[in-house]
């Protein structure tokens, strides 16, 4: 199971005091940078960074330790190191920490006057920082106490008339413009529900009071713009609870460098990892592992990459199993981060894992038995081949992918909803290549009991929702919110979005002899929403032509959306497979892919994106390579080396059993089928292509509603009311105590108790029970005044086990 994240930032903080009073003389080199410092305007400002390096170079943050004074008035520096311009002339700080001085010129200029003061490059910025136009102030849709911003400054003419028109001009007072609303309820001289975000020291508070002064200048298109954002540092290898201060410098379009530290946003992927605080301050957590903190401002994002190691090495590593590719590059990662995997899983845990990773359904006590009990050396990889062509297998992965791609009998109808859904699973029992099954929801056409693969553009009815579900289907790229305003994590901004919608934009549905026919025709024109630029149909990441395609647009997404060289296809059909069987994916959520959320091994899921290409898509081979690595087959027990680590396969991951598989997993250990309304006796809850069929059970476990592609739909983590339907549940008593259940057959017919307890347990755990379990479930039995209410008892607490409720 994960564990708890922990908090330690105050500890750390403490920690770093006194470690580096203790280790003052181990710098034998202090850098500061940048070593030139170039102010002007009115409130410059340069986040300064402080590294020493010891005798072997290697890098520590001192920016937040560091002492800094000034030789004159005309700049200020604070205790974070943030030098700021007060007037023009030439100064020098000097900055002072463990016995070591670096002096560090400063020239500023125009210091009694803003360059420029442009609406959207220097209000809606401040705006954007202390989160007055989130969905949770202003930004939301009816905004607050009535005033409304567009969400993320999308909309900067509108929150322009917002703020200086609207509301009779309440909220500017140019007359006296520290009296202005908007600058009384920031800085606290009026009640505000949001707090005091500004202070009247700051020098945010002083840039909208100028601009209040100077007229309310929205600005000119010949005004310099922000064209990228740069990080400094870009990558760092962190000790446990080691802290690094970041820069963020923004180049305008002019060719101007500006800090933008204090007006950027950041952002963590991994807080195990790494933390940020609002100031960019990075504190590496006390798990090991890669994280992401990502930093925003104006539109544009750039990334710290952050490694974070055991602090303990090793000086011997260890000789690991390795089974395929897979194994090598988790292996160099591991490595890195001085961790020691986990052993091999013996053919217990193995068996039952592959059977419900791979087919959602247990191994009989039989099959248990006949592969435990088999000598032949490849006996594994022969049950892989044995599970890949069972009926099972299919159902099972078409329940899968029948979440994603929305089955949904209520917003279908039956016919339609049985139609796609056994095309789905038709697809998987044939093992159709998956850039194939890809290409036949993008381009169906014609009657769809022909190609019922198009009952997918029933499900998903618009086509600005077409173009962000199959973005997050296919390749993992959450480009929804760009519909509305620019991506605030990622690149995309509204442009790209109805470029994609603009392939959707043709598709029509009509009535004919054959039934209900789906076809494109036209060559409609999208515009863009707020600019009424005509765009054309063009895929994410490429360039827009002048003009859509002729004919049907979807050929060209298809073509280039399956190709071999596609960047996201081939890694997000990996990537959400990985993440089925090892617990968690490479990139996590496995459906937010983005230069701001990273793969965790980049090597690893380039390689595996390269091998499923090069196997022309076959989803079984992926999944066969997969399950026969030694990173797969290892043991969920940790050792001191992987204790903390859930991010890098250094272990097996416990994970919770899905609805449909553990109700499955019950009704075969009790052998007493559930009867699911409207559904033939002896269907199985993997079978049910209908998602709104009505079970409690399944409620209660997490199953999703078809209502979204998001795979966070369903419940992966455990709830009190799972818990408590597990161990009071009156149905799965009814099934335990049946007259013709398992657990009386196994009653009436295995006279001996160990052998009866042996049943029981190879059913549920597909191991037999060590000497220590029988002689507990025996003297139970021994005691019991009914035998078949002992049984009973034994096996409900065997279902209440971890062992049963997580496939591990």
């Amino acid at each position: 199971m994960r564990r708890p994240r922990l908090t330690f930032v105050e500890t750390i903080l403490v920690f770093n005091a006194l470690f580096l009073c203790a280790h003052a003389d181990e710098y034998t080199r202090l850098e500061v940078t940048p070593a030139e410092v170039t102010l002007e305007g009115k409130d410059s400002s340069i986040q300064l960074l402080v590294t020493g390096y010891d005798a072997e170079g290697r890098p520590t943050d001192l920016t937040h330790e560091a002492e800094y004074e000034s030789d004159s008035d005309i700049v200020r520096a604070n205790s974070f190191g943030v030098v700021r311009s007060q007037a023009d002339g030439q100064a020098t700080i000097a900055v002072k920490i463990a016995g070591q001085r670096v002096a560090v010129p400063v020239s500023t200029s125009h210091t009694h006057a803003r360059l420029t003061l442009n609406f959207e490059n220097d209000i809606i910025p401040i705006l954007s920082r202390y989160r007055c136009n989130t969905s949770g102030c202003h930004g939301k849709a009816e905004g607050q106490n009535g005033f409304k911003l567009s969400v993320f400054g999308f909309d900067p003419t509108s929150d322009y008339q917002s703020i200086a028109m609207e509301g009779r001009g309440r909220r500017i007072f140019p007359a006296s413009p520290s009296s202005s609303l908007i600058l009384r309820k920031m800085s606290g001289g009026t009640p505000h529900g949001g707090g005091i975000p500004i202070n009247t020291d700051r020098p945010e508070y002083r840039t909208i009071l100028d601009w209040i002064q100077q007229g309310l200048p929205i600005g000119t298109d010949e005004d310099p713009v922000v064209v990228s954002l740069e990080l400094t540092p870009r990558q760092r290898v962190f000790k446990m609870g080691e802290t690094q201060q970041l820069r963020a410098m923004a180049t305008l379009s002019d060719g101007r460098q500006i800090d933008v530290t204090e007006l950027t946003q950041f952002q963590t992927n991994s807080p195990n990892q790494a933390v940020v605080d609002a100031l960019g301050h990075v504190t590496a957590g006390q798990s090991p592992g890669t994280a992401a903190v990502m930093a925003t401002y104006m539109g544009q994002v750039d990334v710290l990459q952050v490694f974070v190691p055991r602090s303990e090495s090793i000086d011997s590593y260890p000789e690991t199993r390795q089974e395929n590719f897979i194994d090598g590059h988790v292996l160099e990662n591991l490595k890195k981060l001085n961790i020691i995997p986990s052993g091999h899983c013996d053919d217990e845990q193995f068996l039952r894992r592959v059977y419900i990773d791979m087919i959602g359904t247990l191994p009989t006590s039989e099959e248990a038995r006949e592969f435990l009990n088999s000598k032949k050396t490849n006996k594994r990889e022969l049950l892989v081949d044995q599970l890949l062509a069972r009926e099972e297998f299919s159902t099972y992965w078409a329940l899968k992918w029948a979440d994603l791609l929305r089955v949904d009998r209520l917003a279908l109808g039956h016919e339609n909803a049985y139609l796609y859904y056994n095309w789905i699973r038709e697809s998987f029992q044939e093992n159709k290549p998956l850039d194939q099954f890809a290409r036949e929801v993008l381009v169906a056409e014609g009657p769809l009991r022909e190609s019922p693969a198009g009952v997918f553009y029933k499900a998903v009815t618009s086509a600005n929702k077409r173009a962000s579900t199959v973005s997050q289907v296919f390749l993992g790229v959450r480009i929804e919110c760009a519909e509305c305003h620019h991506h605030p994590y990622d690149r995309w901004g509204q442009r790209d979005y109805f470029g994609m919608q603009a392939f959707f934009t043709q598709i029509q549905t009509k009535q004919s002899k054959a039934g209900e026919m789906l076809l494109t025709s036209g060559s409609p024109v999208t515009k863009h929403p707020r600019t009424g630029e005509p765009i054309s149909a063009y895929a994410l990441g490429t360039e827009m032509p002048e003009q859509s395609p002729e004919g049907d647009r979807r050929l060209i997404l298809a073509d280039w959306m399956t190709s071999p060289s596609n960047p996201w296809f081939s890694k997000n059909v990996v990537n959400r497979t990985w993440a089925h069987f090892l617990g968690r994916g490479i990139v996590e959520p496995v459906d937010d892919v983005r230069m701001t959320n990273p793969p965790s091994n980049p090597a690893l899921l380039d390689a595996l994106a390269i091998h499923f290409a090069e196997e022309q898509f076959d989803f079984h081979r992926l999944v066969k390579t997969i399950v026969m690595s030694a990173t797969y087959q290892r043991t969920p027990d940790v050792n001191k080396t992987n204790e903390r680590d859930e991010q890098n396969y250094s272990r097996y991951l416990f994970k919770q059993m899905e609805a449909e598989v553990l109700l499955d997993a019950i009704s075969q250990v009790t052998g007493r089928p559930e009867k699911f309304e409207g559904v033939p006796a002896g269907s199985r809850a993997i079978e049910l292509w209908d998602s709104s069929v009505p079970n409690y059970f399944l409620k209660v476990f997490g199953r999703p509603v078809r209502a979204t592609a998001c795979e966070c739909e369903r419940v992966s983590e455990p709830t009190i009311s799972q818990v408590l339907h597990v161990i009071n549940s009156p149905a799965i008593q009814k099934k335990l105590s049946h007259q013709d259940g398992r657990i009386r057959t196994i009653s009436a017919e295995i006279a001996d108790d160990k052998d009866a307890i042996e049943e029981i347990y190879l059913t549920c755990f597909a191991r037999y029970p060590t000497a220590e379990e029988l002689a507990v479930a025996v003297g139970y039995l021994e005691q019991a005044e009914d035998r078949q209410l002992g049984l009973e008892d034994v096996t409900w607490s065997v279902l209440n086990s971890l062992e049963f409720l997580f496939n591990h």
